[in-house]
């Protein structure tokens, strides 16, 4: 099967957030736990347990972030080299906390010292809240547009400080992120446990999954009522290679919501993500965890397709130069490369789900305390 161009490009923009949507609730399962493991986790046998509930799942869950990297090299190169070289201080602090997670699991029960897994159980609350509040962050800067152009030889030029990301939407939209995973990662601590563990997990998933709401409609009303937008007035021939500075871009507010009032029914998606996170509260409260984590994974799925259909079909707008933002349509690799991408996602991505559901499977059920305290090769 050939696909033409357009078709293709549309293709890569859906497949790259189910990527990223894949390691929102897989990576985000235990970024959550690392989060709440100071909340949750009152004593070293309970640190522990939520340790070990994540232990066997987390490098594999990391796939998913991989995947996502490569197939954003591969098919949107122009805006994987833009990011990387602009916006490096960031990524690069997201990649020290995720290199020190693996040292976190793998030495603090090497040594019975408190000072020493006091370290490594910061480490490890460090590699759970920095990921998910950065990429919050760098999702509301695109909302903002990011400050950079290209010269004459289609050079990108980044003209913004790491300190100008931290601004009060984007904060906000970190906020956002942060709260969703610690929500998916407090139910996955009450599907897995049992007893006051359970019981402070429960409470947990209802606190983060209201302040996800709560700041999840503040960041919506911010965008469609404060917010400039971007807006593409002329582009050339979509299913043609097209230049990223051959097309006309204006900013006003409220741009972020054309896409919506187009196509109404896409407010179904943001409204399908409030309410798949309060029945996942409501399923949690009565105990019913496991199919409360299934629940908040569509509401995790909504959160990314909400960004993205607003965003739509920006990948990277320029506050610098509008002009030369980054579209769906001209940020891409060439046709062939592509269909070729097409064939290779479609043969390994499905080895990948049932690894994935395997693990799952082979680790299902709750891990009781005694068993972890019992057994000395554990986390």
């Amino acid at each position: 099967m050939i696909f033409d161009y357009f078709t293709l490009k549309i293709i890569w923009f859906v497949a790259i957030s189910l990527l990223l949507t894949g390691f929102a609730v897989m990576g985000g399962s235990d970024m959550g736990v690392s989060a709440l493991l100071p909340i949750i986790g009152k004593k070293e046998d309970e640190r522990r347990v939520l340790i070990n509930t994540i232990g066997p799942m987390w490098e594999g869950n990391q796939v998913w972030l991989i995947l996502a990297a490569g197939a954003i090299f591969a098919a949107w190169p122009i805006a994987y080299a833009t990011a990387f070289s602009g916006l490096y201080y960031a990524l690069f602090l997201v990649l020290i906390t995720l290199i020190i997670r693996p040292p976190g699991m793998d030495y603090r029960a090497k040594i019975n010292d408190v000072r020493w897994r006091k370290l490594w159980d910061t480490c490890l609350f460090l590699s759970g809240v920095v990921p998910a509040f950065v990429f919050g962050v760098g999702i509301g800067n695109l909302f903002i547009g990011v400050p950079f152009y290209f010269d004459s030889t289609a050079m990108p030029f980044y003209t913004g400080s790491f300190w100008a990301l931290l601004n009060p939407f984007a904060l906000l939209v970190g906020g956002v992120s942060l709260c969703l995973l610690c929500t998916q990662g407090a139910l996955f601590i009450q599907a897995k446990t049992e007893g006051l563990l359970q019981a402070r997990a429960q409470k947990s998933a209802r606190l983060f999954g209201l302040l996800f709401i709560l700041t999840f409609i503040l960041a919506g009303v911010w965008i469609h009522k404060i917010l400039v937008g971007y807006q593409i007035t002329s582009i050339p021939d979509l299913n043609t290679s097209i230049s990223v500075q051959a097309k006309t871009v204006e900013r006003l507010v409220g741009a972020w919501s054309s896409n919506f009032q187009q196509k109404p029914y896409l407010w179904l998606v943001p409204g399908l993500t409030i309410v798949t996170v309060l029945l996942a509260m409501i399923l949690a409260t009565f105990n019913r965890a496991k199919t409360a984590v299934l629940v908040h994974s569509v509401a995790i799925l909504g959160c990314v397709f909400t960004a993205g259909s607003a965003l739509f079909p920006f990948v990277m707008p320029s506050s610098r130069t509008p002009n030369h933002s980054l579209t769906v349509w001209d940020v891409v690799s060439s046709h062939m490369t592509l269909q070729w991408m097409f064939w290779a996602a479609a043969i390994l991505l499905p080895i990948v789900l049932l690894y994935t559901t395997w693990v799952v499977r082979v680790f299902r059920g709750p891990l009781r305390q005694d068993t972890v305290i019992a057994n000395p090769d554990s986390y």
